[in-house]
Order: structure tokens, then C-alpha cells, then sequence
């Protein structure tokens, strides 16, 4: 039918042309009478208004009728077997070409689709690529933090411990000192004291003084164990001080030559004894350090300390 109608648009035009080239007046042969020439080329030219309309409407007519004449022929032409296989031919070629649009149209929006779809999975994968390289800095951030709490609380705990050491060899130290001071100044102690309870006092003092000497010699030799000058001086400063402190607690200094001279024999005395004193309990705890008994602090020794030995 399709096909039919495409035909039958085609000639329409051809027919319509044709009719209406044709004169309207040739048409209508003789339906008017016979005249003078005078009034014949009057009523020729100036057509009165029945007569325009009469022509009008009778080439209506005929164009109508040449119009149904043409499109029965075009009918009889396209009901030919010959042409049925054509048209039926050219039916199924519209159909194939509609069916060829379709399939294009939707071969175009599945193409555009599947663009989209690439381009998303595109941007996915660019996320999650950002997102790894997120978990991976996140990974060796937490590693490291890990590592350094780690390290921190394995470092806490041998400062710790070191410390802990390091006051076990102080208390070894002080009680070295303070046992080998009090034997050395015991027999100062027996001359002077007439009992038991004089005798307590003094030795309760060296001990404690020799213990308090023994954490200082330690701390301030440290590793320089053949340096003369700060056991000398470490000796000295404890031997005057204790010397210095009993003479104060004596009798009152007078005015007089006795007076002074007795102050100064006794300060040389005491600052004597306590010179002694001080001097075995230093002797003693050099030869621990030596011997290994007791640790010189650090007890690790330091790369500076290394180098300047």
C-alpha cells in the first residue's frame, strides 16, 4: 500500500498540470449562439459573471474527471502481476531500510552508552587508584607509628632499667666508702671516745659521710679512672669539710694567741683525720672500679667518651 500511494502521489501532479494547460474556452465548443462580429468581440471580450462561473465550474469537472481517469490507470497498472512482485519487492525494501534505521539508531545510542560506560569506569578506576595509594600512605603511616611507639616504650624501658642499674652501683659504691671509711676511722674514733655511747655518734657520722662520699666519687671520676686531679680534689673537699665542721663544734675561739694556736693545731687535726678517712674509702673504691667489682658511671660508655680516650 505504501508503495501504491508513492506511485499514485507521483502522477497526481502530472495530471492536475495537464488538465489545467488545457484552453477552458476550446473545452467548451459551442455552447454559445452565433452573433453579429460586433457584438461577438463585445461578448468576447467583457464575459459576463454567469458565463466565468459556468467555465469555472465546468473545468472543475473535468479536471476531477480527468484526475479519477489517471488514477484508475494507475490502479490498473499496480494491480498487474508484473508490478504486484515489484511493489511487494519494494515493500519489503522500505521495511529492510526502517529496519536498517532502527538498528543503526540503536547501534548509536548503545555506542554512546557503552562511552559513558568506559568513561565511568575510567574515573572508578582513577579513584581507586587514588584511594590505594591513600591506603598504602595510611599503611606506612601506621607502621610507623607503631615502629616509633615501639622503640619509645623499648627505649623507656632500658632508660628505665639503666637507671635502675645505675643506682645499684651507687648504693655499691656508697656502701664500699662507707664500710672501708668507718674501719679507717675507727681507731681515730677509740681514743676518743671513753665508752659505747661516745663511740656510736663518730661512727654513725663517718658512715654516713663516707657513704655520701662514695656516690660523689663516682659520679665525679666517672671513667677517668687515672686522673689524679679529680680524686685529689674530691678527697679534698670532703676531707676540709668534715675537718672544718667538727672544729666548729668545739669550745669558742678567743682573742689570744693559745686560743688561735689550739683552733689551729685542732683544725689541722681533724681536717687530717678526715683526710685519712675519705682517702682509704676513695683507695678502696678505685680498686673496686679497676677490679670490676663496682661499674664507673655511665655504665655504657658514650662514643664521645671513647673518642676523647
Amino acid at each position: 500500500m505504501a508503495a501504491k500511494q508513492a506511485v499514485q502521489s507521483y502522477y497526481h501532479p502530472v495530471i492536475s498540470r495537464t488538465s489545467t494547460a488545457k484552453p477552458i474556452f476550446s473545452l467548451l465548443g459551442n455552447k454559445f449562439p452565433s452573433s453579429p462580429p460586433l457584438f461577438s468581440r463585445a461578448s468576447s471580450s467583457f464575459p459576463n459573471r454567469s458565463t466565468v462561473a459556468k467555465c469555472s465550474g465546468d473545468g472543475d469537472k473535468l479536471k476531477d474527471a480527468l484526475s479519477g481517469m489517471v488514477g484508475k490507470q494507475v490502479e490498473q497498472l499496480l494491480g498487474r502481476e508484473e508490478n504486484k512482485a515489484l511493489l511487494d519487492e519494494l515493500e519489503k525494501a522500505s521495511e529492510r531500510v526502517e529496519i536498517a534505521r532502527r538498528e543503526l539508531a540503536e547501534i548509536e545510542r548503545q555506542e554512546l552508552e557503552a562511552k559513558q560506560v568506559r568513561e565511568y569506569v575510567k574515573q572508578l578506576e582513577i579513584r581507586a587508584g587514588e584511594i590505594e595509594e591513600c591506603l598504602q600512605e595510611i599503611s606506612a603511616a601506621k607502621s610507623m607509628v607503631e615502629e616509633a611507639e615501639r622503640s619509645l616504650s623499648a627505649g623507656s624501658q632500658s632508660e628505665a632499667s639503666e637507671k635502675d642499674k645505675e643506682r645499684i652501683e651507687s648504693v655499691k659504691a656508697a656502701g664500699v666508702c662507707a664500710l672501708v671509711g668507718t674501719l679507717a676511722g675507727l681507731p681515730v674514733s677509740l681514743t676518743q671516745a671513753t665508752s659505747y655511747e661516745q663511740l656510736l655518734l663518730p661512727l654513725a657520722v663517718t658512715f654516713l659521710s663516707c657513704a655520701l662520699f662514695g656516690v660523689t666519687f663516682r659520679y665525679v671520676v666517672r671513667r677517668d679512672l687515672d686522673d689524679s686531679h679529680l680524686k685529689t680534689g674530691a678527697i679534698a673537699a670532703f676531707g676540709f669539710v668534715k675537718g672544718l665542721g667538727r672544729l666548729s663544734g668545739g669550745a669558742p675561739l678567743e682573742l689570744n694567741p693559745a686560743s688561735i694556736l689550739s683552733h689551729g693545731i685542732d683544725g689541722a687535726v681533724y681536717v687530717s683525720q678526715s683526710l685519712l678517712v675519705f682517702g682509704f674509702a676513695a683507695v678502696s673504691l678505685d680498686y673496686c672500679f679497676k677490679v670490676g667489682i663496682i661499674s664507673p658511671f655511665p655504665l655504657n660508655e658514650s662514643p664521645s667518651e671513647t673518642n676523647a680516650e
